[in-house]
């Protein structure tokens, strides 16, 4: 990996520059627009997130402020789509949404990450019983109202933790996690390999929900890389493939830059599964100083070449 503010190897220094200027100008001479449609399904690039301290340099220009983010996201680096998962962490507000669709034009949508409450922590630590978080979804689905009024809502991804198993109780409450968002799209993301079974993807097309392909490092327990369409929705999640996975800080575990030849052997995949699905979401999650918009430009550009 290139120091900040380097230019990701590519041999040469940036040229004197008149404006601020992301290095996506140097890597690919142009600002690409990266939405494909063609005969298949629309396929959207874009990242897990944009706004990074450390991408300022390496991807944003380093007097960026943070509020400027997103907007440089669209119209400087060229993506039509965005990972939101600040709301892992937080419930979000719809204050929050509003200013983020205001920033954005039509076209662009959101994929938004769901609240910890409702993946991760859905137990009483005590009794180890399932909690009661209607309530919590309740205040979740409010706060998609002003993306969903603005057709910018592309869908939920709902990333289940390791120790999320596929028992009965689980099951359960997979169904009661697509009752409660309703006809609001949704996406699971599973990282625990026991999952990976005809029934699961019988359950996820039965109940209309999308599979999230996902590609990280190939350690015995966590999910291999399995490109299915189980909804009208194709997610693929590019998370690195550091080995160092497990109790290891997430500038660790994110910090991978995929060559162009490992990117390139992803493309039969993205085409196949475009062509069973309405939309295709690609997102890079391998955020750590700003590897994951690079790959990103690099794999829309190899989608346009198709």
């Amino acid at each position: 990996m290139e120091e900040r503010g380097g230019d990701f190897g590519m041999g040469r220094r940036r040229p004197p520059l008149t404006r601020p200027c992301s290095i996506f100008y140097v890597f690919i001479g142009v600002v690409p627009r990266f939405t494909h449609l063609d005969s298949r399904g629309m396929i959207k690039v874009g990242t897990s997130g944009f706004s990074f301290e450390d991408w300022k340099g390496p991807v944003y220009p380093a007097n960026i402020q943070a509020r400027e983010m997103l907007s440089f996201y669209e119209k400087e680096l060229g993506f039509h789509a965005l990972e939101v998962n600040f709301t892992y962490y937080t419930l979000p507000s719809q204050k929050s949404f509003i200013g983020m669709s205001k920033k954005t034009s039509k076209g662009f949508e959101f994929a938004v990450k769901a609240f910890k409450g409702m993946t991760h922590d859905i137990r009483d630590k005590e009794t180890g019983k399932m909690v009661d978080n209607r309530e919590t979804f309740g205040k979740f689905k409010y706060s998609l109202l002003p993306l969903i009024e603005e057709g910018k809502l592309s869908c939920v991804l709902a990333q289940f933790p390791y120790g999320f198993f596929p028992n009965r109780e689980n099951m359960g409450y997979l169904s009661t996690f697509k009752e409660e968002l309703s006809d609001i799209p949704l996406v699971f993301e599973f990282r625990n390999q026991t999952w990976l079974k005809e029934g699961t993807f019988t359950f996820l097309e039965k109940h209309g929900v999308g599979f999230c392909i996902v590609d990280e490092p190939k350690l015995q327990k966590l999910m291999p890389y399995i490109p299915r369409a189980t909804s009208g929705i194709g997610y693929f999640r590019f998370h690195g493939r550091n080995p160092n996975w497990f109790n290891v800080p997430m500038s660790v575990r994110y910090n991978y830059l995929y060559s162009d030849q490992e990117l390139k052997e992803f493309l039969p995949d993205i085409g196949q599964i475009s062509q069973k699905t309405a939309k295709t979401l690609v997102f890079f999650n391998n955020c750590y100083s700003g590897a994951a918009a690079k790959n990103a430009v690099q794999m829309a550009k190899l989608l346009a070449e198709q």
